[in-house]
């Protein structure tokens, strides 16, 4: 195990009072030498009460260490980490989220055994509270019907190359090579660095037995306004970067676009509405299907829950990255506008 390399640990940090003492407890926690490690949270001001805990973590532990990020977002807190990073190695860890004791040795151990760029480990989503939406929620966010082939949230059961995973751990050297995470990104910033680094010949790898554990959010506003936003950014990316996504990630946009583009299409062609009617129906048995397999093995109780939540899933992204296409379409012609008139 190449426990002598020193390792960085990067936390984007705001607002995370729920959640930031127990991923910090479970960094505290990691069995790899606190003499090779530092730990940088990069706090965007938080003002729910996080600084105030994050400052007892600091006064008790002195490789803990909190640094401002004026910006207040994941992709400027990383590279303002990156910049004043000591270590060999960087790994990315989110407040969001704990760790298995042994996440930072194995992340250590698998970059240099596979000789790769980026290696990071399966994400297991837990409920955000107890109730039983928060847990179909989790249940949801954990299953192919919900998330398509995300392999770390699906689960691998050997190493695999991949095209992005979550909180990466990757050689220093890799920001050197391709530049920092794109300051323009508000979201999606992890997916848009990890593909220029497969398409400059980088090596990414998910590894099974790297454990992380994630809150999923307690209720379907917050479920919605989270994955909204990220189907947004998914689009809207395309103003600062070169197809920063993978095609699997317009699939909800595409099902939403083709009932829009379907349903005005009706007004004038009416036998198309049979087949909006197919396709909602088919979607609403596959829904049907899937819930009730889940509530089979996790309780009835969940069924309309779990009902409700796959669409607020699929339609809250797919309505995201629509928005994100009139804004992009919008600022190209204001932008094409202005050199008219220049």
């Amino acid at each position: 195990m190449k426990s002598e390399f020193f390792v960085t640990v990067i936390v984007p940090c705001r607002n995370e009072i729920k959640y930031i003492s127990k991923s910090l407890d479970s960094i505290i926690l990691q069995d790899y030498p606190k003499n090779k490690l530092e730990v940088l949270v990069v706090d965007g001001f938080s003002e729910d009460g996080t600084r105030e805990i994050l400052k007892k973590y600091i006064d008790k532990y002195s490789f803990i260490k909190i640094i401002d990020n004026p910006k207040k977002i994941a992709s400027s807190a990383m590279n303002i980490g990156i910049k004043k990073a000591k270590g060999d190695i960087i790994i990315r860890m989110d407040a969001h989220n704990i760790y298995e004791k042994d996440y930072i040795k194995k992340c250590v151990k698998y970059l240099y055994e596979y000789n790769a760029d980026n290696v990071g480990g399966i994400w297991i989503t837990l409920p955000g509270d107890n109730s039983i939406i928060a847990k179909s929620i989790a249940l949801v966010l954990s299953h192919p019907f919900g998330i398509g082939n995300s392999y770390f949230r699906r689960g691998v059961k050997e190493v695999k190359e991949v095209d992005t995973v979550p909180f990466g751990c990757y050689k220093k050297d890799v920001f050197e090579k391709i530049g920092l995470f794109n300051e323009n990104l508000i979201r999606n910033q992890d997916i848009e660095f990890n593909l220029r680094l497969k398409r400059s010949g980088g090596k990414i790898l998910l590894v099974p037995d790297i454990i992380s554990y994630y809150y999923a959010r307690p209720n379907l506003k917050s479920l919605f306004k989270q994955n909204f936003l990220n189907g947004y950014w998914v689009v809207y990316s395309l103003k600062y970067a070169n197809m920063p996504f993978s095609y699997r990630h317009l699939i909800p946009f595409s099902f939403i676009l083709f009932i829009i583009m379907n349903s005005l299409i009706t007004l004038f062609y009416r036998n198309f509405f049979y087949l909006l009617v197919a396709l909602l129906s088919f979607y609403g048995i596959l829904d049907m299907f899937f819930s009730l397999s889940l509530s089979i093995r996790h309780g009835l109780k969940y069924l309309p829950f779990l009902f409700i939540t796959f669409p607020t899933l699929h339609f809250s992204y797919g309505l995201g990255s629509l928005w994100g296409l009139i804004k992009l379409i919008f600022s190209k012609l204001k932008i094409s506008k202005n050199d008219k008139f220049n």
